[in-house]
């Protein structure tokens, strides 16, 4: 994660360094970001050595593509560059994921539930961050990918269906079954989110 002392003049400075491909900026950004960008992969793949991997393509992207981060745009340069560099990441998490699962999607992302509820809120949101990071490690990997992306990375379902390929019904039906499937855990595990469920 970016440290809390760089300023928005040092960091402007840094972008520019590796626009020019200054190899000392790119590294310095890289390790500035590293463990913000594994925590993003490593909520979609589970294999630690697949998540590195996503990472590094990811940084091969942004470095790619910095040249269209206009950096004089953006008052809170931090947070806008934060907010780029994890789109990058999840859409490289998820294409490593899509690689990786196949058999996964094609046997539960496609087997689309007739009925489903997609609730706005549910007693997961009792949840810290933390405590729901490790519940969704238990997922299955395609519930997992659509939870992710909808509830963690606030995507929509029609847009999660053209990241994963996959039909409007189907990122919901997964949605669906990854809410009912958390429930059980916390059921379960006797956690006190659970009673909520059932008020």
């Amino acid at each position: 994660m970016v440290s809390p002392s760089i300023s928005t003049a040092q960091l402007t400075e840094l972008l520019t360094g590796c626009r020019e491909l200054h190899r000392p900026s790119q590294h310095q950004l890289y390790q500035h970001y590293y463990a913000f960008a594994l925590s993003i992969c490593l909520r979609y793949l589970h294999d630690r050595d697949l998540a590195v991997e996503a990472v590094n393509d990811g940084f091969l992207k942004v470095f790619q593509e910095l040249s269209h981060f206009d950096t004089e745009r953006y008052p809170d340069l931090a947070g806008s560059l934060r907010g780029w560099l994890r789109r990058i990441m999840v859409r490289t998490a998820i294409d490593q994921f899509r690689a990786n699962n196949r058999h996964a999607f094609h046997t539960s992302l496609d087997d689309v539930e007739p009925t489903y509820v997609d609730a706005a809120h549910s007693p997961l949101d009792a949840l810290s961050f933390e405590e729901l990071l490790q519940l969704i490690t238990s997922l299955p990997p395609a519930c997992r990918a659509v939870f992710n992306l909808h509830v963690i990375d606030g995507y929509t379902h029609e847009e999660i269906a053209e990241q994963l390929r996959i039909s409007v019904g189907a990122s919901k039906s997964n949605l669906f079954k990854a809410r009912a499937h958390l429930k059980s855990l916390l059921k379960r595990q006797h956690h006190h989110a659970y009673p909520q469920y059932v008020r």
